[in-house]
């Protein structure tokens, strides 16, 4: 009796249905404390840089701009680095779901790699 690709998915997903679920909630939970410090950091160079606005002080106020500029670049590359980071891992999850046993095949001889290197080292510390 034959199995599809798509039969193993749904028995390795119900398998390891609450695995599979708990890593993606802490995978979203990470993602969301990051882009969280990131808006705190952001917005307290802001509040500086307000600060610092009505300074005359030439020293201070290219010291501003730098800010300035710095805290809208890190704005564009955070939003850009958002948009990339979703694509790639909606293209590696594509990947998966439509190749899942070359993707076994390659998990199970990184597995078999690792543990003879694990067995190896440990087979020298026993000498």
């Amino acid at each position: 009796m034959a199995t599809s690709n798509d039969d193993v998915v749904a028995r390795v997903l119900r398998d390891n249905g609450p695995d599979v679920e708990a890593a993606r909630e802490a995978s979203r939970q990470g993602r969301a404390a990051i882009r969280q410090e990131a808006r705190n950091l952001i917005a307290a160079v802001e509040n500086l840089i307000r600060c610092v606005r009505d300074a005359t002080d030439p020293e201070i106020a290219r010291v501003r701009v730098e800010a300035e500029s710095a805290v809208a670049a890190t704005k564009r590359a955070l939003a850009g680095r958002a948009v990339q980071v979703r694509q790639t891992l909606e293209a590696g999850d594509r990947y998966v779901h439509e190749r899942p046993w070359p993707v076994i095949g390659v998990a199970a001889m990184a597995g078999l790699v690792a543990g003879l290197l694990i067995a190896r080292r440990g087979m020298g510390e026993q000498s």
